[in-house]
């Protein structure tokens, strides 16, 4: 599959500035689109993006700019939008990472930890509990294989299930952030468009 074009920061400010801004979806969590987003962005997070691709793509016919944290969610919500036949993607070059280093406008909420150092933590804190309790369970080391064997599937193929999982905890979730809702949202843009 191939992976969506990008599109750096700069360019992105000056689309919005001139008034031609393309539709930003932001994939990642509710809790982490609550923390910090582009003005006029729409939060649909990824595993919602997902699990209803095809009811979306409708609702999505103009020109797409996917957010994430840095990039690599955002290209596989491109990939998923692309494979439900979705022409016009492009992915933030940097994600939101880069958009906060440019100095763009950003509407903030709550400080919140992103889900990849929320992943960071609970990996780490695994193998350290689980090597540190081997020394009176010997087969505890298993369990710190594991996790570093689940790192290493998790960047080989750019997906992290840990992250998937950590995204359904309540202090991910956020305000409710549902199919009807955000179907409602573009639907309501794209009359203004019109």
């Amino acid at each position: 599959m191939t992976n969506p074009s990008t599109l750096d920061a700069a360019t992105l400010r000056e689309l919005i500035a001139s008034g031609r801004a393309p539709r930003l979806l932001d994939v990642r969590t509710p809790g982490e689109f609550e923390t910090a987003h582009i003005p006029g962005s729409y939060n649909v997070p990824l595993d919602l993006l997902r699990e209803h691709r095809e009811e979306l793509r409708r609702h999505l016919d103009e020109d797409v700019v996917l957010i994430c944290r840095s990039g690599a969610r955002a290209t596989q919500a491109g990939q998923t939008l692309a494979g439900a036949g979705l022409p016009h993607l492009r992915v933030l070059d940097g994600g939101m990472t880069a958009w906060q280093a440019a100095a763009a406008p950003l509407n903030q909420g709550r400080p919140r930890w992103d889900l990849e150092r929320q992943v960071r933590l609970v990996a780490g804190a695994i193998v350290l509990v689980s090597i540190l309790a081997s020394v009176f369970v010997p087969g505890l080391k298993w369990v710190a294989a594991f996790i570093g064997a689940g790192l290493t599937f998790a960047a080989l193929t750019n997906t992290c299930a840990m992250g998937m999982l950590l995204g359904r905890l309540p202090y991910n979730r956020g305000a409710s952030c549902d199919l009807d809702s955000i179907v409602g949202q573009l639907r309501d843009t794209a009359g203004r468009r019109g």
